[in-house]
């Protein structure tokens, strides 16, 4: 089957904005949440900065029976996810529940409970150890807590390709809803600034150790060194189109027209990279030319010889400065699983206002020929955009996501 599938719910946390119009005000004009770590102190470690959600506290949103079972992630999507059944204006009992899924992306799973219950043995004993423990820590434990918290026994799974998953989780979601599923809530978040989880980081050696919250997070700038991490990410509420107008769904912000992946050749195999396959497999899937593109929101890795991949693929497909291109990570940091989500609401946001959001803080480097979009929001009409992410170890997706006329 190949019905058109369309976001009708959105619900979004990230270090820049909590909820859909939170987060866009402040994106929509450049507005960076990057600062020094506060969840611990990070003054023996040799990076220092983050996206960090401020002020969120659990139990103003969630039953106090949920927050001894829980990770802040999982925490953090529960939240979003009550966000987009409200935005959708579907209440989970409205739609039989064996035809409502779940499927999110994860990166790292629930770190910080982890890295709780492991003092916990360490300094008192087995036996202070939660029994939440066995799922809390789990890359699963999000589709796992969505969908019994809403009553949804559909299909549900996760995916695991770090900032890649996002897009393949709403890749499955599209496909599960072809086959019939009535409703699927996607996306991803995570929040892994912990100690434990910041040594987990660390260990990638592309974290930027730059103390200037300015000039940390610098993608296809001369002076790129690396990326600095962030917390949070988007679930979105995606059904079937026509199911979604017999319903009278008040929202829809946009369509997912548009998939493909691939996978990056072994190190020194003199293979070129996977990057421009997978844009171009979006492209086809889409049914789209590279002129029907109106923005790129890129993957933005922050390091100059994965800066100049995604340059070179998008050069290739598009031309040199062929098409506006952004990245509003640089004010979040990069989210891990959570990004492409929020680069995809990003996405139908700026379309739906014609303003393409800036990449803050940089100034492109003279050896990518990209127009990349600076300093200031752009005005443009757009009817279609570009969503690249990839993923640590050589996972690359690319998403078309289309503009509504709602």
């Amino acid at each position: 089957m190949t019905a058109r599938v369309v976001i009708t719910g959105i619900g979004i946390a990230t270090p820049n904005g909590f909820g859909v119009e939170d987060y866009w005000a402040a994106t929509r004009v450049g507005k960076s949440a990057i600062g020094r770590i506060t969840r611990f102190d990070p003054t023996q470690y040799p990076a220092r900065l983050a996206g960090e959600i401020r002020g969120f506290d659990a139990r103003d949103h969630l039953p106090g029976r949920l927050i001894p079972q829980t990770d802040r992630m999982t925490q953090l999507a529960l939240v979003a996810t009550d966000s987009a059944f409200e935005d959708a204006g579907v209440k989970p009992g409205d739609i039989p529940e064996y035809e409502m899924g779940v499927v999110t992306a994860s990166t790292a799973g629930g770190f910080e409970f982890g890295q709780n219950e492991l003092q916990a043995l360490w300094s008192r004993g087995s036996q202070h150890v939660s029994a939440y423990q066995s799922f809390a820590w789990f890359y699963a434990v999000n589709s796992g807590q969505i969908s019994i918290r809403n009553g949804m026994r559909g299909h549900s799974a996760v995916v695991v390709s770090d900032q890649a998953g996002g897009l393949d989780a709403i890749a499955q979601a599209r496909r599960q809803i072809r086959k019939g599923s009535k409703l699927i809530c996607s996306g991803g978040v995570d929040a892994s600034i912990c100690p434990w989880g910041w040594v987990a980081q660390l260990a990638n050696g592309r974290v930027s150790t730059s103390e200037n919250t300015e000039r940390a997070y610098l993608p296809f700038d001369a002076d790129a060194s690396g990326y600095v991490p962030g917390e949070g990410g988007a679930l979105l509420i995606l059904e079937d189109a026509e199911a979604a107008r017999q319903r009278g769904a008040e929202n829809v912000y946009g369509e997912i027209a548009g998939y493909g992946s691939t996978f990056d050749p072994r190190p020194g195999s003199g293979r070129e990279p996977g990057l421009r396959r997978a844009i171009e497999l979006a492209l086809a899937d889409a049914d789209a030319e590279p002129s029907d593109i109106g923005v790129v929101f890129a993957d933005a890795a922050g390091t100059p010889e994965l800066d100049r991949v995604e340059a070179e693929a998008l050069i290739e497909v598009f031309g040199a400065a062929g098409v506006p291109v952004t990245a509003p990570k640089t004010m979040t940091g990069r989210l891990y699983s959570g990004a492409a989500p929020v680069d995809v609401v990003t996405a139908v946001l700026a379309m739906r206002e014609g303003l393409i959001p800036p990449t803050v803080n940089v100034s492109l480097s003279p050896e990518y020929d990209i127009d990349l979009v600076t300093a200031q929001p752009r005005t443009a009409h757009v009817r279609n955009a570009l969503v690249v992410a990839r993923g640590y170890g050589g996972f690359n997706s690319a998403m078309v996501v289309r503009g509504t006329d709602r």
